[in-house]
């Protein structure tokens, strides 16, 4: 099993300092294509190999230019969700450590497409160590024209500015980031209105992940098709997923929609240390669903991990062995919400804790049958009635782990 390399094309190809040494391998070729279109036909071609957002939501992409596009407003704005807070999830990084003029290529593109004027890249704390790359492939960009007024002669005015966050996980939501790019704190706004229409200072907004935006660029370029024969189905052509857990060789690969859980773990993660057991895999980072072994012949689809009961989410995977206990990993989950929630809306705040609550009793197996109700209704009214996806998908584990693992959620079910 090998992977394949669509986005990962311009990795180790060029000198990521060096705009001339992007440009030879073709850099800016997408951006000069993309201006002489019409920008409708940009978003139709994403729409044609049905491109979902990489940042878990899997909102289809050509869509959602279409509609950014479709609203009537001056100074729109494009953002780059650059957060990626979500746990075992680390694939955004590689891009912009390896590929980051593409990402400002893609910027560019899609600000094109959907008339917008500037750029925002909102970046994690935790990614500090790259603002320096991201700052020198923007001012090198608009130092060759590629950024700023006129943009090759087109009439397009455009530029990109970088924003860091503070390390709160609830600003990977839409509405949370752009209230921190705004200056104010960090939580997220009921809706509507809808960011498309009043989002980061009152503008239109478009908001993207990187490995979304970092497609754009290669699509334009991708005369072959090749990217349109990989996958099928509603899951055409490749992703970058992150292998972390107890895997021989953690870490970040493309591949082919269709590839099998197993090839993922078994060759391109070299295995389970020591080849012990697999006590459970979650999917799609800390707000994944998760399973067990029962899974590992399933294709790295959208419909075909949804059909298992889990979802591609934001390409992380978690593998854990037979030495952690569900409910270890459950406290441990659950710790990280608790202390991740911005305790503005009641469900989320109030949730959290008392689950915390009823796993501790559980774990140490004092746990009635009606902490097990309870704890369960919790969690399906959290995942109906919190304000942001946080709340919304805090218990995804949980509740897969209820039905994965049901004995475990028994009373006296001490560290199953």
């Amino acid at each position: 099993m090998s992977t394949v390399k669509f986005l990962t094309q311009n990795f180790g190809a060029y000198d990521v300092n060096s705009i001339g040494s992007y440009m030879k391998i073709g850099g800016f070729n997408a951006l000069r294509k993309a201006v002489n279109m019409e920008p409708s036909a940009i978003s139709d071609l994403i729409a044609a190999v049905k491109v979902k957002g990489r940042g878990g939501a899997e909102y289809d992409m050509g869509r959602k230019l279409s509609q950014a596009r479709a609203v009537v407003g001056e100074n729109k704005i494009v953002i780059c969700n650059a957060d990626e807070g979500e746990t075992t999830t680390f694939k955004d990084r590689e891009l912009i450590k390896n590929d980051p003029f593409n990402l400002i290529e893609a910027l560019i593109i899609v600000g094109y497409a959907v008339g917008a004027t500037d750029g925002y890249i909102y970046m994690r704390s935790e990614y500090a160590c790259y603002r320096p790359v991201i700052l020198n492939a923007i001012r090198q960009a608009k130092s060759y024209g590629f950024l700023g007024e006129n943009i090759l002669g087109k009439g397009f005015d455009f530029n990109i500015h970088l924003y860091s966050g503070a390390g709160a996980y609830v600003c990977g939501e839409g509405t949370a980031l752009i209230r921190s790019i705004e200056g104010k704190a960090g939580r997220p706004r009921m809706k509507p209105p809808f960011i498309k229409q009043s989002g980061a200072f009152a503008r239109p907004t478009c908001l993207c992940n990187v490995e979304s935006l970092s497609l754009v660029p290669h699509l334009l370029m991708d005369d072959q098709e090749f990217y349109a024969r990989l996958g099928s189905g509603d899951s055409i052509g490749s992703k970058l997923i992150s292998v972390a857990g107890n895997v021989n060789r953690p870490g970040v690969f493309e591949i082919a929609f269709g590839t099998t859980v197993r090839e993922i773990i078994y060759d391109l993660a070299g295995g389970v240390q020591k080849n012990r057991a697999i006590r459970l895999i979650q999917f799609g980072g800390a707000s994944g669903k998760v399973a067990d072994a029962s899974v590992l012949d399933t294709p790295y689809t959208y419909e075909g991990l949804r059909g298992a009961g889990v979802m591609v989410g934001s390409g992380g995977m978690l593998i854990i062995d037979e030495r952690t206990s569900v409910l270890d990993f459950l406290l441990m989950n659950q710790e990280f919400f608790s202390e991740e929630s911005c305790g503005q809306c009641t469900p989320c705040r109030e949730g959290n804790l008392h689950i915390k609550i009823i796993l501790d009793k559980l774990a140490e197996g004092k746990a009635t049958d009606e902490d097990i109700r309870q704890m369960k209704k919790i969690a399906q009214v959290m995942s109906v009635s919190s304000l942001c996806g946080l709340g919304e998908t805090a218990q995804n584990s949980l509740l897969s782990a209820m039905k994965v693992f049901p004995s475990v959620f028994q009373p006296g079910g001490k560290n199953k």
